[in-house]
């Protein structure tokens, strides 16, 4: 999911946090500037349901304004990602020498 809180909220005529900040704490959702940082600033770690209703509400949006899907980046059973890919790339048979009779030669 991408969060698209900036782009919602200046279609809506709010070009700064603090104006969002402001407009939401006047429908009772009271957050801290760093939280509000978070929010207006990048992808939130976390964030209640109730809260996302408040910024609708505020925005005058639906929730698929806010949160735009990015199902291409899900992995796909029996797909590599990128780092997979690499990872198993990189990863070399290790040999182990033997003698002719099939025993290990000792550690160097």
């Amino acid at each position: 999911m991408r969060w698209n809180l900036r782009l919602t909220a200046a279609n809506k005529g709010i070009w700064k946090a603090s104006e969002l900040q402001r407009s939401m704490a006047e429908h009772g959702l009271v957050i801290s500037a760093g939280k509000m940082s978070g929010l207006w600033s990048g992808q939130p770690v976390s964030l209640k349901l109730e809260d996302l209703d408040v910024i609708c509400v505020v925005l005058c949006c639906e929730i698929g304004d806010l949160l735009i899907p990015e199902p291409e980046k899900v992995p796909r059973p029996g797909e590599e990602t990128g780092q997979q890919a690499a990872a198993a790339a990189s990863a070399a048979p290790v040999v182990v020498p033997r003698r002719r009779d099939g025993r290990s030669l000792p550690p160097m």
